[in-house]
């Protein structure tokens, strides 16, 4: 199992804490790494480039290669995570697996930016 990651777009100037899910094949930036705690600097690295606050999806999957994902993980995309990078450099993490998120949800770290 591993971790993939979406970024999340955060498309309503009035509601700042609202982030679209988009599922793998759609985002704009998609990332796959062995172990959680490897989401963090990717998120920020994300940050980094696009040189604002942003949103990360992601959720344990069965995977290898992040251009090649199976279809069952791109059709039944329903991250549990969220990952919201903070000013300072931190990151918020809200956790969604033993329930449905709010209505916001409509070998290394491998990163694939489109």
């Amino acid at each position: 199992m591993r971790w993939l990651m979406t970024l999340g777009e955060r498309t309503r100037p009035e509601t700042p804490t609202y982030a679209e899910c988009p599922g793998p094949n759609e985002a704009r930036a998609v990332a796959l790494v062995d172990d959680c705690g490897q989401l963090f600097p990717v998120l920020l690295a994300w940050r980094r480039a696009l040189g604002c606050e942003v949103t990360g999806w992601a959720e344990q999957v069965e995977a290898d290669d992040v251009e090649n994902l199976p279809q069952d993980v791109t059709d039944d995309w329903g991250p549990g995570l969220r990952l919201d990078t903070m000013p300072g450099g931190y990151v918020k993490v809200s956790d969604y697996r033993d329930h449905q998120p709010p209505d916001a949800v409509t070998a290394g770290p491998r990163m694939l930016m489109r």
